[in-house]
């Protein structure tokens, strides 16, 4: 486990330790074809805009390098839509995926049950050094940060970043993607959902009338980013996972201020403390429900102390839209194969497949297929997939099928539900669930709470080998006549 050290005794040098940033990362995508450059585009709402219109050019779309932004100097940039194709969610993990969704689920499921976690190297120097700032220097608004969209209450400079924290108790250090706003020059907002690792720390220590110290990067590695919003296993330290995935190390820097480990390849990161008595008001923002489904609020600050930022600075930007959208996109993969390993840890056997569907923002809808083994299987399934970790925080419904059924194709899904459950007695319903200010369909004076659905489209078990039959060629017919007559059908 990855802790806050009492002291740097292992130090390597720069030189020493390198690890992938996010101009390597660029110039990867832009080998493979999938980086645009934009000039001239405004950082009020425009920006945002552009990049919601990429979001929806799905596996067409690229990555979106803004520079010259209006009203602020040449050099100082913001990416965005950077995970929402196979071929860069796949670069981002250093894999190489080919075929299906579902080929791509497996794969990640597969590589996620092999990891050795590397926890991070500290080191003396980095990019991150080029430029510090303290006191009356600190500015954040030199940067192009974007008002992402029309109704957001300002402008968001943390959507692709990540908040780094340590448990009070423990020293466990955790990175999460929790929204941040800027106030003022030195002043930043952030909201977390009840629940989430960042919160219980932050409230542990303001339980103790102590300042929460934070360090926030706001351009780095996707590949932090991505660890930053998904659920890697509780008490890890995401900079081990991400180690784990990469193969090696992740360089960090020992904050001047906060004493926390700091990419030492980021682009953006700041130090800065929160206090338990104060708060200013944060919001509204566009989440990945595709809503506006909180309102303005009071919520911590933080003060910040240290700004660090390398020469022409990037911003990661990853802002929710109404989905499908890149935010959720790289969501689905990931949360489908930790969903998927979850499942397998609960002793749940024979999983075939896992899909967390992009119109549920990888959370609302997940899909399960497995090959019946016994009575209750699929129940088990379901409610497991519905409260594990990586799919308990604003679930809704969970539908288990058949191995026959790929979860990652709609329409497969639907049939089984139209025609192999049944309303009356295929449907569980679970109340009182984890949910949070962000659940649009949950009146805002009971927020907190939601019901799941686990519905059932398995046939049934008691006499599965008597269901009618599928309606369609068997596997070796189907190759026999693909073989004959493929070419000409596509022609």
């Amino acid at each position: 486990m990855t802790t806050v050290p009492k002291e740097m005794s292992s130090v390597r040098t720069q030189r020493e330790t390198r690890s992938r940033d996010l101009r390597d990362w660029m110039a990867a995508v832009d080998r493979i074809g999938e980086l645009k450059h934009i000039d001239g585009a405004d950082w009020d709402v425009e920006i945002g805009t552009i990049t919601e219109m990429g979001h929806h050019r799905g596996e067409r779309s690229h990555a979106l390098l803004f520079d010259n932004i209006k009203g602020h100097a040449k050099g100082y940039r913001v990416l965005s839509n950077t995970l929402n194709t196979v071929k860069r969610i796949a670069l981002t993990m250093h894999m190489e995926i080919k075929g299906s969704r579902l080929d791509a689920v497996k794969d990640l499921h597969e590589r996620l049950n092999n990891l050795n976690y590397i926890p991070p190297q500290y080191v003396d120097d980095g990019p991150i050094l080029e430029n510090v700032f303290k006191g009356d220097q600190i500015d954040m608004w030199k940067f192009p940060t974007p008002k992402w969209h029309e109704l957001d209450g300002g402008r968001y400079i943390g959507t692709g970043s990540v908040d780094i924290t340590a448990d009070p108790d423990t020293g466990w250090v955790n990175l999460g993607t929790y929204r941040v706003m800027i106030h003022d020059r030195d002043t930043l907002g952030f909201y977390i959902s009840p629940g989430k690792q960042g919160r219980i720390m932050r409230e542990k220590y303001f339980a103790k009338g102590q300042p929460c110290k934070v360090a926030m990067s706001f351009g780095q590695d996707p590949l932090i980013y991505l660890a930053g919003g998904i659920e890697v296993p509780h008490g890890l330290s995401e900079y081990d996972w991400i180690g784990g995935v990469q193969g090696g190390a992740v360089p960090v820097i020992k904050g001047e201020y906060t004493g926390l480990p700091i990419p030492a390849y980021s682009e953006i990161v700041v130090e800065g403390e929160a206090l338990p008595d104060q708060k200013l008001p944060e919001g509204p923002f566009g989440e990945w429900t595709g809503y506006y489904a909180s309102s303005v609020r009071p919520e911590p600050l933080i003060k910040v102390k240290r700004l660090y930022h390398r020469s022409n600075p990037i911003i990661l930007g990853a802002p929710p839209t109404r989905p499908p959208c890149e935010f959720v996109y790289m969501r689905c993969f990931l949360r489908s194969a930790l969903i998927w390993k979850q499942l397998e840890a609960a002793g749940v056997p024979d999983v075939t497949g896992v899909w967390c569907h992009e119109s549920g923002a990888a959370r609302l809808y997940v899909f399960v297929s497995i090959k019946q083994r016994y009575p209750g299987h699929s129940r088990q399934a379901g409610m497991v997939a519905s409260y594990c970790h990586a799919g308990a925080y604003l679930g809704r419904y969970v539908v288990v099928v058949d191995e026959d059924i790929d979860v990652t194709n709609t329409n497969d899904v639907l049939w089984a539900m139209a025609t192999r459950s049944d309303p009356e007695t295929d449907i569980e319903i679970i109340r009182r669930s984890w949910s949070g200010p962000l659940d649009p369909i949950i009146p805002r004076e009971q927020k907190g709470h939601n019901s799941r659905a686990i519905i059932d489209a398995c046939r049934p078990y008691e006499w599965k080998d008597q269901f009618p039959p599928v309606a369609e060629s068997s596997p070796e017919v189907r190759r026999a006549a693909e073989a004959k007559w493929g070419k000409i059908l596509d022609e």
